[in-house]
């Protein structure tokens, strides 16, 4: 915006950009006005928004230190719009101060965006778009929120913005790296990745068909999400088998996503060294997922909701979050002792035995060890502990799909494809260190 200065006034500059931001906002405004309510209720035109906008812009750059014009005009503008609104209601019925309220963001675009960075302006008038236009989403989202989902964001609040901050940050034990604040912060970061999937899940890809479904839960859980998978196989068709064994190979493929994200937010050297790793196994799953997708036999895809259970259950319980915490105290203790006494090939063992349970907390504090291991063990233990958590989701899914023999051969074949591909990039790792 400072080029544009260079070579036109300033004064021009801001006064096209006030006038084209009213006319947008008025444009807006009318169009959802007239499909909802109807033109005899409205105060004014998409003229009206742009005049108004250009009234503020005089009536300020007239007087920009005192500003008395402008407060003044604004006083009148806000009786006349306090004018309509009486008659509006009194006479038609129609309550809200919607419109009201953006007629006057628009009368102070005018000292916003002569005073304040484009950046910031921009933001404004983008929001007031955005809000103006979804008003019929929010109505959807409010019909479909749970009694207790603003108590869920409360909890999520309280435990990141207020908890967090006061957890004290020294060592539990001298000698472990093992601090509350530490505890609580993986926690928190796990929490807010899985209150999103939930989020997504329920209220963007609500009605999403299965293969959606497996996306959106592989950024919760992947054991979780394939066992909720495998269960709807035993009901589901022959020819929808592949579709769900997809499903389950895609929230495989986010699951390394998933991870990739955790290790970026705790440890950089980790990430530098993995990543590579990670993007290729995340793609050679993906891929699998799409190439069962596609040759499934039986064309009429489910493009029912994902399974009743998920849209239901809610990540964020303070019981989940202190099941985690307690899982990261655990390893945390015992991959101290495991280092100190078995050295790196007991890690290693230890890596392939935490894939039985819960696989998060082990690399979260596999992650907070760079002063004990080196950078390269942390990844071999990482890419280890996925693995082994792939071949326990084989398990799950075989299992808790009743051994259906029409499964068998996507089933085995998909997962089988990508764990012999990642324990072939494990060895190709081992080769490089």
């Amino acid at each position: 915006m400072d080029k544009i200065y260079e070579y036109l006034p300033q004064e021009l500059v801001s006064f096209l950009l006030v006038t084209l931001f009213s006319l947008f906002i008025g444009l807006s405004q009318r169009r959802i006005s007239l499909k909802r309510e109807g033109e005899t209720t409205l105060f004014g035109t998409d003229r009206t928004f742009t005049f108004i906008g250009i009234l503020g812009y005089i009536l300020y750059i007239l007087d920009p230190q005192s500003m008395k014009l402008f407060m003044g005009g604004g006083l009148i503008l806000g009786i006349l719009l306090g004018i309509n609104y009486y008659v509006k209601q009194a006479q038609f019925h129609v309550f809200g101060v919607t419109t009201i309220i953006i007629a006057l963001i628009t009368y102070c675009l005018a000292p916003i965006v002569m005073t304040q960075p484009s950046w910031f302006y921009l933001t404004i008038v983008v929001v007031v778009l955005l809000l103006t236009e979804l008003k019929h989403t929010f109505t959807e989202i409010a019909q479909r929120m749970q009694n207790d989902e603003m108590v869920t964001l409360a909890k999520f609040l309280a435990i990141s913005g207020i908890i967090l901050p006061m957890v004290p940050k020294e060592n539990i034990i001298p000698e472990i790296n093992l601090t509350p604040y530490t505890i609580w912060l993986t926690t928190v970061v796990v929490s807010g990745i899985s209150y999103l999937s939930y989020l997504l899940k329920r209220y963007v890809f609500h009605e999403s068909g299965v293969l959606v479904s497996g996306i959106i839960g592989g950024m919760y859980s992947s054991t979780a999400t394939i066992s909720v998978l495998a269960r709807k196989c035993k009901t589901a068709r022959p020819g929808e088998l592949p579709d769900y064994v997809a499903a389950m190979l895609a929230a495989v493929s986010v699951m390394f996503i998933r991870f990739l994200i955790l290790i970026s937010i705790f440890s950089k050297e980790v990430l530098a060294t993995i990543y590579p790793f990670l993007l290729i196994m995340s793609l050679a799953s993906a891929l699998v997922a799409l190439f069962i997708h596609i040759r499934q036999p039986d064309k009429h895809k489910d493009k029912s909701e994902a399974p009743a259970e998920e849209d239901n259950s809610n990540p964020l319980e303070f019981k989940v979050a202190l099941i985690f915490a307690g899982l990261f105290v655990v390893f945390t203790v015992v991959t101290h002792y495991t280092i100190e006494y078995a050295g790196t090939g007991g890690l290693t063992l230890l890596s392939f035995l935490a894939g039985l349970s819960d696989t998060t907390p082990f690399i979260l504090n596999l992650l907070q060890s760079t002063e004990t291991v080196t950078v390269a063990i942390i990844a071999a233990g990482v890419m280890q502990a996925i693995i082994s958590s792939i071949l326990v989701n084989l398990g799950y899914a075989f299992f808790f799909s009743g051994k259906r023999k029409e499964l068998r051969k996507w089933l085995f074949g998909g997962f089988g494809a990508v764990i012999a591909l990642n324990f072939v990039l494990l060895l190709f790792f081992y080769f490089l260190m």
